[in-house]
């Protein structure tokens, strides 16, 4: 069977490619095709992400082994796309590039035959163009997710350590221990 998918980039404008990539191909062939179809070069680190219908991100699967035991996460290439997406789950995210986040969300839109003699994967429309860079993304998280409950406002009382005349005396060392 053909996948047909459209990639769109999380951006303003309407910019996506639609794809159409044979079920059995693995998260690494639909990697290449999405970078391919944007014009990436492809040297970029990447992932891909399970979500929920709203597009939550979930489970990632890198493209490269990163795991502290090697061989222990599961990469894009032991996945196949008849695995991971299906009628009633029809939604991941790709991103491309950690430093720029290129953020695409990649949709099943249909399940077809495949058209005898084409080749797949395949560019099938392609709308709107890549900016230069990425746009810049703004995560939003309350105050409370950044700070310990220890932390407080920075006052007087947490330098006064760096004002003692003793220095270090009360460690049992001198001024000029070397």
């Amino acid at each position: 069977m053909i996948y047909k998918l459209r990639a769109i980039l999380d951006a303003k404008e309407d910019i996506f490619r639609d794809i159409a990539i044979e079920n059995t191909d693995t998260l690494e062939d639909l990697h290449d095709a999405i970078i391919n179809a944007f014009g990436f070069n492809g040297s970029e680190m990447a992932s891909f992400y399970t979500c929920d219908d709203k597009w939550n991100q979930e489970d990632e699967i890198p493209f490269f082994d990163t795991g502290d035991v090697i061989g222990e996460t599961k990469l894009m290439c032991d996945f196949a796309l008849e695995d991971m997406l299906y009628e009633d789950k029809t939604k991941i995210i790709f991103v491309y590039d950690f430093l720029n986040m290129w953020t695409f969300l990649v949709e099943l839109a249909a399940i077809e035959e495949p058209i005898s003699g084409q080749l797949y994967p395949t560019l099938l429309y392609s709308h709107g163009e890549l900016p230069i860079q990425a746009l810049d993304k703004e995560f939003e998280a309350e105050k409370e997710d950044y700070y310990s409950d220890f932390e407080d406002d920075l006052d007087q009382d947490d330098l006064d350590m760096f004002e003692s005349d003793d220095s270090f005396e009360e460690f049992g060392t001198e001024d000029n221990w070397n």
